[in-house]
């Protein structure tokens, strides 16, 4: 008898353009990578307290969760511009990737990066 085991797909976000108003944590260079949220326990929690963050943050909006993904739509204050960012969650890493972008312009005076590494501190700190 065979026993299959489950296939385990590395997850995969899109590409930054070459643009630097976007970040990702599968970008390989200085201008758009930044490191995971590293978390402990279970996927469900993990993704949970990210939501809970989320929902804590002016002017966002889920558009669309799973049990292993989220993406999100944050407004800038004053002219109301889009920037997406979606996160995935690889269990077997323990970490949840993400992507934040622009969706127009070319620069956004580091918002994206910012906003992303506020989100990894408030994860740290249990969601505060």
């Amino acid at each position: 008898m065979v026993r299959m085991l489950p296939l385990l797909l590395a997850v995969m976000l899109p590409p930054c353009p070459s643009t630097p108003n976007c970040v990702s944590t599968q970008a390989n260079d200085a201008v758009h990578s930044i490191a995971p949220i590293s978390y402990r326990g279970s996927a469900a929690e993990a993704m949970a307290q990210v939501a809970a963050i989320i929902s804590a943050m002016p002017r966002a909006t889920v558009v669309q969760r799973t049990p292993t993904s989220m993406r999100v739509e944050f407004r800038t204050r004053l002219f109301r511009f889009v920037d997406d960012v979606m996160f995935e969650l690889d269990d077997a890493k323990k970490t949840i990737e993400f992507r934040s972008a622009s969706r127009v312009g070319r620069n956004d005076l580091g918002v994206n990066r910012k906003r992303m590494e506020t989100i990894r501190a408030r994860f740290a700190e249990g969601g505060r």
